[in-house]
């Protein structure tokens, strides 16, 4: 099966199947925000209407701390999907990033599906999208094709080893990955996101990428879509038993988004995808660490309704994280970082165990 291939299908099973996390046996989700608790302000003293949501993001202005995150393309009937995602992002005036550009690199034929996006949003932050198992072979070169393919913003350098694993064609070397991104850093004329795809970043390795030269971390932690979830029914389509066996076991592998926000907090700016699924969602994530949050499976159905639908997804996510700040007494997306947070249940014992202060937060005024 060739990449292209691959795009149209992942994309198809995300529609068409149960692709997200698991919840915990107390029927909670598996990113923990259902234990992240937002303390209430009952005299936020501001006017809900004068609330700025504005943010600046790797020297581009946002209204919102919202990014549609790298989902789709490599396929020419992902254009359409690309195209209506594209619009509402430059309508919202939030950024957007493009799915794994790695198609198009080894077939040009395929580059419209992602210039679709700059076509349509000729304003808004765009942020390309390679594996970091395919540095090596794409070079600086190929990389820098994929800049110019989309007029990129900025390039993500996406982990997805846990997929790579179970996915039979998947590539499994993962020798010098972080020499090559710091060559990336180095190099590339447009700042670099690493980011992972479902199975979160421990602080360890977000500060080995921060020492690489990245300009911003994506946790994508778990607690959205599983790719192990999507191997499973892709090999249980073609009758694999071994693989289909192997991701039901990984299903719910990995770092659940609310830790690793945590486990990531350094110096650089970090963007929470893995499971944001609402308003408050967002509020959560930045109130302990993130500076913006990333959806993606949320609006692949409505993207391939229209435009207008996808405007309506994410305006509702826009007005519950202006509930929430109203809520909060802040003004601003800064204001956000400096709540008082209660932390409970599995997210405070992993935090707690991996020797992180979560009390810290609860005593903030």
């Amino acid at each position: 099966m060739t990449t292209s291939d691959r795009k149209i299908e992942h994309l198809l099973l995300c529609v068409e199947k149960d692709v997200e996390a698991h919840k915990t046996h107390l029927g909670l989700r598996a990113s923990g925000f259902d234990d992240i608790y937002l303390v209430h302000n009952c005299l936020p003293e501001i006017d809900k209407k004068a609330l700025d949501l504005e943010i600046e993001f790797l020297g581009k202005k946002l209204r919102s701390p919202l990014l549609i995150a790298s989902m789709t393309g490599g396929h020419p009937d992902t254009k359409a999907v690309n195209s209506m995602l594209a619009g509402a992002a430059e309508e919202l005036g939030i950024g957007i990033g493009v799915g794994s550009q790695r198609a198009a690199i080894e077939d040009p034929e395929l580059e419209d599906s992602f210039r679709i996006v700059r076509d349509k949003a000729p304003h808004a932050f765009i942020y390309g999208n390679v594996g970091a198992a395919q540095l090596n072979e794409f070079g600086i070169e190929g990389l820098e094709r994929a800049v110019e393919m989309i007029g990129a913003d900025a390039m993500a350098i996406h982990l997805n080893f846990l997929q790579e694993a179970i996915q039979p064609e998947g590539n499994i070397d993962a020798k010098g990955c972080l020499a090559a991104i710091k060559k990336i850093c180095n190099e590339l004329s447009v700042p670099v996101i690493v980011k992972e795809t479902g199975a979160g970043i421990s602080h360890s390795q977000a500060v080995a990428i921060c020492d690489a030269g990245a300009a911003a971390i994506d946790v994508g932690g778990l607690g959205g879509t599983s790719w192990a979830g999507v191997e499973t029914y892709r090999a249980q389509k073609r009758g694999d038993l071994l693989s289909y066996h192997v991701g039901k076991q990984f299903w719910n592998w990995g770092i659940p988004t609310a830790a690793s926000i945590v486990e990531s907090y350094i110096t650089i700016p970090i963007v929470a995808t893995g499971g944001i699924r609402s308003g408050i969602d967002v509020a959560k994530s930045i109130a302990i660490g993130a500076s913006l949050c990333g959806m993606a499976l949320p609006l692949v159905a409505p993207a391939l309704k229209g435009q207008k639908d996808v405007v309506e997804k994410l305006t509702l996510i826009i007005e519950e994280l202006r509930a929430a700040m109203f809520l909060c007494g802040c003004r601003t997306v800064e204001e956000i970082s400096k709540v008082s947070v209660v932390i409970t249940g599995n997210t405070k014992e992993y935090l707690d165990q991996r020797g992180f202060d979560t009390a810290k937060f609860a005593r903030r005024r």
